[in-house]
This record gives C-alpha cells, structure tokens and sequence, in this order.
C-alpha cells in the first residue's frame, strides 16, 4: 500500500487557498440521498459547492446500469467538525494516555479531519456510496463512518480484509469519482472531494478552490 497522507499532514495545511466562490447547493433532488436519520446539522449536510455536485453528477453518468450514487453527508458546519474531532480525540486519549499530542492529533486524522482545514466544512467533501435501482444500499465491506479500530481497517479504501463483491463495489465508486476529478481520502472508503486543500495536494494544483464556508441559516 502507498504511503497515506493524512489530514494533519503539515503539507495539506500549507496549500493556499484562492477561494473561487461556487455557492453552497441543496443536492436533493439531482442525486439519490440518504435522509433516514435526523443529522446533527438539522440539513445543512445536503449542501455542496456547485463545483463539486456537477462532478458528482459526472461520475453518476459513468456508473454500470442499474446502479446510483447514494448521498449522505456533504457540508458540514465548522462548530460541528470541532465537536466532532474533539470528541474523537477524546476517545483516542482514554484509551492511548501515553500518546504524545502530535500522535494523537494524526491518529484522530485518520477518521475526522481537523477542523482548520476539513474539506466539509469547504463544502468540498462528499460522504457516499452506491446503491442498486431501488435504492436499496450495496455491500462495500464496512459501515460508513467505521472508524479503524472498530472496522480492523477495513475502512481504508485499499483494504485485504473485504471479501469479493464489496472489492468489485468499491472499484466501481472509486472508477468513476476519479475519472469525474474527484480524489479520495484512503483511510475512508466513502470520502472523496474535489477544490479542497487536500484535492490540491494531491493532484498537484497550486491552490485550493474552496475555504472553509458558513451557510445561511435558511438551509434546511
């Protein structure tokens, strides 16, 4: 496996920002979204850059018949993202009280992004997955938002311990998302973005697209 850059990465921090001023978009309606649980945001996760929803509905045209992009999480609120990546490192320091503050905030990394520079809270970042004709969720090998110690990494997108099918659906996603511009977050299957920091370090663009965002409060 290539070595994984991960959110805390002073290199993804350094990437300057030019912000572009794509407006935050509601995406129901254009793509299928996974509404079956009030979410902390009270709806501000069906927001997303123009930018990044127009690649999205590029990579949906690229799918095999019978198969949809399924949307669960977009933007995300910066105070939410802190509550979020605070809590997270919590849990990490009650079960690793010897870890420096430097390994602490890296392994934190690897499930939610500092707040600083989170591509949700950009409005860049897209949690999703796929499902069939009906609407009904594939098998990609893990739940979404399974962190590395409760998934046995299975989580990392390039993941042995998944079986067949869940490989096959995870090629699928990835496939297409790329070719549409997106880039993933590998130590989660279902994270993929585009015109944020992370985006540029990764594909060599001298700037990021999108800073973080706030949205108006009329967005659920």
């Amino acid at each position: 496996m290539n070595e994984i850059i991960l959110m805390s990465d002073e290199k993804v921090a350094a990437v300057p920002v030019e912000e572009c001023g794509d407006p935050l978009v509601d995406v129901r309606g254009a793509l299928l979204t996974d509404d079956r649980q009030q979410h902390a945001s009270g709806g501000a996760q069906f927001h997303l850059r123009q930018g990044v929803l127009d690649r999205l509905l590029d990579a949906q045209a690229l799918l095999p018949e019978g198969i949809r992009l399924l949307f669960v999480e977009g933007y995300r609120p910066p105070a939410l993202q802190r509550r979020y990546f605070d809590g997270y490192s919590a849990e990490l320091r009650a079960q690793h009280p010897d870890w420096s503050d430097d390994r602490l905030r890296a392994a934190a990394s690897r499930y939610v992004s500092p707040p600083e520079i989170a591509p949700h809270s950009a409005g860049a970042a897209v949690d999703l997955t796929l499902a069939d004709a009906d609407g009904h969720e594939l098998d990609l090998g893990t739940a979404m938002n399974a962190n590395p110690e409760d998934s046995a990494g299975a989580c990392y997108t390039h993941a042995t311990n998944i079986d067949t099918k869940a490989r096959t659906h995870r090629e699928i996603l990835g496939k297409a998302l790329t070719k549409a511009g997106l880039v993933n977050y590998p130590t989660e299957w279902w994270h993929w973005s585009y015109g944020d920091r992370y985006w540029a370090l990764t594909t060599g663009a001298p700037t990021a697209l999108y800073g973080p965002k706030d949205l108006p409060p009329r967005h659920a």
